[in-house]
C-alpha cells in the first residue's frame, strides 16, 4: 500500500533517532550530568515532532487529498475524520 511517505528517507531518519537514544543510554551508564541527558532527551523528542509532522503533512498531502479528490463521499468522511483525530494525538503529545 502507498503512504505517500518515502520510506528509505524515514527509515534513515528513524535510525538516527535511535542512536540518538543509544546515546543517552550511554549517558545514563556512565553517570554523565542530569542536565546534559535531559538536553538529549528533548532533542529526541524535537527529532521525532519533526518526524511526525513530516509524516502527517505527507498523509494530508496523500491519503486525505485522495481521498477528498475520489468522488467517495464516505472515503473522504472517513479520511477526514481520520485526520482530524491524528491531530488531536499529535497535539495531545506536546
Amino acid at each position: 500500500m502507498d503512504h505517500g511517505y518515502e520510506k528509505a528517507a524515514l527509515a534513515k531518519r528513524l535510525h538516527r533517532i535511535e542512536g540518538q537514544v543509544r546515546g543517552i543510554e550511554r549517558m545514563v551508564e556512565e553517570d554523565r550530568y542530569c542536565i546534559d541527558i535531559l538536553t538529549q532527551i528533548g532533542a529526541v523528542r524535537t527529532a521525532l515532532e519533526s518526524l511526525g509532522l513530516e509524516i502527517l503533512t505527507d498523509h494530508v498531502g496523500h491519503c486525505v487529498h485522495g481521498a477528498l479528490t475520489s468522488g467517495d463521499e464516505v472515503a473522504a468522511k472517513a479520511k477526514t475524520t481520520e485526520l482530524l483525530e491524528a491531530v488531536q494525538r499529535f497535539a495531545r503529545t506536546r
